[in-house]
């Protein structure tokens, strides 16, 4: 009966460790100058840093080849402008495939691609979002067609373009129509192919939105005042990441499909502001928020709603840019665009590997008090 219940715990314990988020990070090849470092540096610096997951949004092949001598998890983005080629004719995906998939895979270890990056932001000067679900399934058609199904389709969406509200998040739900235009169907074709919901997500945005949330809520930061109960469910929140989530979650569920795995596609927090008004924005509040967030993530709850709600979290990014179009001039990397560290955060999944580490504590344990229990019982019996 003792070995049973000691099993049952053990097994249970593995569930709830294997359950921790990895986390990832965004790197984007097409920088203004000075000009971007060589794919096999940018393969060996990420292994470095013990980052096992990489998200490309502008994936070139010889990035990708970079990555094949590594054990790195690669997650691949196609632009928006590719969308209406991909989705009219199935041979358009063949071929991108053919050119940015098949000649690494599996050496490269490509888990994940997103067809388009947040087309339904209103920012966008072009509409993409009707070529979204037809593109989507041409690619996931085009990879069983060439015998490849271990590879993720997706697409990945903005919090501000698709959630009605952080706040409570059991009200949150998809914005209409295209919510059930595209969302729904999009959710189908998710369960149906075992892929995950990908989002981005930054808590520095709403922030920004919204003068009545402290900073400290949005830095994860441990105080008496920081934090929010849902009049709903009655669950407290202590950070503004797990609200956001939690908002997404509950979108999905009410669309019924509360069982697909989210993958966080970015999140982060700038150092470095676009206008002079963003006093937030720099090099303190950023090492808060990405210390904060891998803390928050390697306790195992990334969300109060549900454990395992959120399958990975990719943080924006791991080089700062020259200029352009990023984010309107705010400066999100890790490292300088010199590729000097600017934070202190332990990215590896140390958490998981003391989990084990825990489970082998409790073995030695119970190994020893049963032994005990046996000699003693010995001794009993000889008495």
């Amino acid at each position: 009966m003792a070995s049973f219940l000691f099993l049952s715990v053990l097994f249970s314990f593995l569930r709830f460790t294997s359950s921790i988020p990895s986390i990832g990070i965004t790197y984007s090849s097409t920088v203004s100058p000075p000009p971007p470092p060589l794919p096999a540096k940018v393969s060996s610096l990420i292994s470095t840093l013990k980052i096992t997951s990489v998200r490309l949004p502008d994936p070139d092949p010889s990035l990708i080849k970079a990555f094949a001598p590594t054990n790195t998890s690669l997650f691949l983005s196609i632009s928006n402008s590719h969308l209406p080629a991909l989705a009219s004719n199935g041979s358009v995906a063949l071929s991108w495939l053919r050119r940015h998939v098949l000649p690494f895979y599996p050496r490269s270890k490509i888990s994940l691609i997103s067809v388009g990056n947040t087309v339904l932001d209103s920012t966008t000067i072009q509409d993409f979002s009707p070529f979204l679900l037809p593109a989507t399934r041409n690619l996931h058609h085009a990879l069983q067609e060439l015998g490849i199904n271990k590879i993720q389709i997706s697409a990945t969406f903005s919090f501000f373009s698709t959630i009605t509200t952080a706040f409570p998040p059991s009200s949150a739900v998809f914005q209409q129509p295209a919510g059930d235009l595209i969302i729904k169907p999009l959710l189908q074709f998710l369960e149906q192919t075992n892929s995950s919901f990908l989002i981005n997500i930054y808590p520095y945005n709403l922030f920004r939105l919204n003068s009545e949330i402290p900073i400290g809520f949005a830095l994860f930061q441990d105080n008496l005042f920081n934090f929010r109960d849902d009049p709903v469910t009655g669950i407290r929140y202590f950070n503004l990441f797990a609200m956001m989530a939690d908002a997404v979650l509950t979108a999905m569920a009410a669309m019924g499909y509360q069982n697909i795995p989210v993958v966080v596609a970015e999140t982060g927090w700038p150092s470095g502001g676009s206008q002079a008004e963003e006093v937030e924005a720099n090099g303190v509040y950023a090492e808060m928020y990405l210390k904060g967030l891998v803390r928050h993530l390697k306790s195992g709850a990334a969300t109060p709603l549900k454990k395992d709600g959120v399958a990975e979290v990719y943080v924006y990014e791991l080089m700062d840019h020259g200029g352009g179009n990023n984010e309107r001039g705010r400066k999100w990397g890790i490292l300088t665009e010199n590729m000097t560290m600017k934070y202190n955060v332990e990215f590896s999944s140390g958490a998981k590997n003391s989990g084990i580490c825990l489970v082998a504590i409790w073995l030695t344990n119970w190994l020893l008090i049963t032994s005990m229990n046996l000699i003693l019982g010995f001794i009993g019996v000889q008495g």
